[in-house]
């Protein structure tokens, strides 16, 4: 099993419209690919970093993960939205024991 997370901090003022667009778009396009599991949309409260808010998801396994990666859905959603609106990130993935 796999665990991929990733924080991160919007370009969007907090509370806008885009920024809710972006975490309501982000749920629903990547929790639908094929082989997410327990996708979830998390608002960041620690005062111990910088980033807003995380998107965690779990996969089967390796091969799964490398579908999604791959998925059309993921690739246009990274490449329309994510780059564009996205300040700053850090993703951590994790084989889950």
């Amino acid at each position: 099993m796999i665990r991929h997370t990733v924080a991160f901090r919007l370009k969007h003022a907090p509370g806008s419209a885009e920024e809710k667009a972006f975490l309501d778009d982000g749920q629903r396009i990547l929790a639908a690919i094929p082989g997410v599991e327990r996708f979830e949309a998390l608002r960041q409260v620690s005062a111990k970093n910088g980033f807003a808010f995380g998107f965690s998801m779990e996969f089967a396994d390796q091969a799964t993960y490398d579908g999604y990666d791959g998925h059309p859905d993921h690739v246009a959603f990274v490449r329309d939205r994510w780059l564009k609106e996205v300040e700053d990130f850090l993703e951590i993935d994790y084989a889950i024991l």
